[in-house]
């Protein structure tokens, strides 16, 4: 009987992959075995790049979140920063399947440290923000995005709130008030 070559997978593949599969399935089809069977491979050989299914679902959330965030063109103020994360992180949860439930049931992948905060951060904070302001900020904003993908991969809630509202607009003006009220308090540092 011929042996099985066991194919060589990498940690950005099988990421890729874990998204495609999210998009059939939902987060509930999405399972190490059901992504090891999409790979063609053994469901032990995933175990070489991740722990368990919490640290795939964490890799995953971590990739919108930096998507989002990449999208996001460098330059302006903080408050530009913000409705562009906004948008973007809104865009990404809102066209795939159950991001915002995976975003909002994934472990953080680090527990919480200074290292990760200064990361978090950074864009605002280069803006002359200070850190526990960005961070808040950062929080509000993705609270939001998450909560508004979270109506509209919602079927009879996006219908309801589709016969009411202009959905996008809404979301939009929303954004713009958050980031407002926020800049409204946020004290900017002074460049030196």
């Amino acid at each position: 009987m011929a042996r099985r070559k066991e194919k060589t997978l990498n940690r950005d593949e099988v990421l890729r992959e874990a998204f495609v599969l999210l998009d059939q399935r939902g987060l509930a089809g999405l399972s190490m075995r059901a992504l090891a069977e999409r790979l063609d491979v053994q469901a032990p050989a995933l175990y070489w790049h991740f722990s368990d299914k919490a640290e795939l679902t964490s890799l995953m959330t971590r990739a919108i979140y930096d998507e989002a965030r990449s999208a996001v063109t460098s330059g302006g103020m903080a408050s530009d920063w913000l409705l562009a994360y906004g948008r973007a992180l809104h865009h990404r949860l809102a066209t795939q399947r159950d991001a915002a439930r995976l975003c909002v049931n994934a472990v953080p992948l680090e527990p919480s440290s200074k290292d990760a905060a200064s990361s978090i951060a950074l864009p605002l904070t280069t803006r002359g923000m200070e850190s526990e302001a960005a961070l808040e900020a950062i929080g509000s904003v993705t609270s939001l995005a998450l909560g508004w993908a979270s109506f509209e991969a919602n079927g009879p809630m996006h219908a309801f709130l589709e016969d009411i509202i202009d959905i996008d607009r809404s979301f939009e003006r929303g954004l713009q008030a958050l980031v407002l009220g926020l800049n409204a308090g946020i004290q900017i540092q002074p460049s030196t």
